[in-house]
């Protein structure tokens, strides 16, 4: 089995965050299981929380869905907390397409009654209560609580130890609070967040768990690649992810090439 990882930073491909990613990946894949961590080469990768730079880097994630399909990937795994692409890659291609939040939000929902999520800043709210109400999730969300930390800071923490030991002391603050507004599940809203709280080996807190979506993300892709194993079907192509057919179709790949909304 091949999963290919999408990572909206720049820097998955460099030896900070990339091997922290990696190393975590490969501690949870199942014996034959192959993943496949790659970041954004056409674009900086430094700030979906941003719309327009989510816009620019968007473009990139999908294309990246259509060579993973060409070069026999069994599935496209967006690990952004944003699910930058996640829409548009389901009706691209055929292979099934997960999102870090959308995964991370239904499983925590099966995990408890209610769930809350920590932002890396307050920038990020607005996305993440978005991603909420698409998924139709709002009745079993409790509160978002922001760190108040920045990317730069989170990347300047895979190199020193006292930076990342305060992004786990201000991860655990923010989710204590969530827990006294009656959040029973915690998800670190963010890729290196995420790999800290992993490193840390914290998967719990006062009993609630905690969602490190990296792991829920890669053990939901190998489900879902074995469920099409078995069924030969996993994505709806029905209305939201329906392609085009026909001579529309012709037309289309006119316009934007032969590879587009393969058969």
């Amino acid at each position: 089995m091949k999963l290919w990882y999408q990572s909206l930073a720049r820097q998955a491909q460099t030896i900070d965050y990339g091997a922290d990613l990696k190393a975590v990946i490969n501690s949870v894949i199942e014996p034959g299981t192959t993943v496949h961590v790659q970041g954004l080469s056409e674009a900086a990768g430094i700030g979906a929380h941003y719309r327009f730079l989510e816009y620019h880097d968007t473009r990139e994630v999908i294309y990246n869905a259509i060579k993973a399909e060409k070069e026999g990937y069994d599935a496209f795994l967006i690990g952004n907390i944003t699910d930058a692409g996640m829409r548009e890659a389901r009706e691209m291609v055929n292979i099934p397409v997960l999102g870090l939040s959308e995964t991370s939000l239904h499983i925590a929902s099966i995990m408890g009654a209610t769930f809350g999520l920590v932002a890396i800043s307050e920038k990020w709210i607005p996305r993440l209560m978005e991603n909420v109400d698409r998924y139709g999730l709002r009745q079993k969300f409790a509160a978002v609580e922001a760190m108040e930390t920045s990317p730069l800071d989170l990347r300047k923490a895979f190199r020193d130890e006292a930076r990342r030991k305060d992004v786990i002391a201000r991860f655990t603050f923010a989710a204590e609070k969530l827990l006294a507004k009656g959040a029973e599940v915690i998800i670190p809203a963010g890729g290196e967040v995420a790999v800290f709280v992993i490193e840390a080996g914290l998967f719990e807190l006062n009993r609630a768990p905690i969602v490190n979506g990296i792991f829920e993300l890669i053990k939901m892709g190998e489900m879902a690649v074995r469920l099409r194993a078995l069924t030969g079907r996993f994505t709806s192509k029905r209305l939201g992810y329906a392609p085009p057919t026909g001579a529309f179709l012709e037309r289309i790949r006119e316009h934007y090439g032969p590879d587009v909304y393969p058969e």
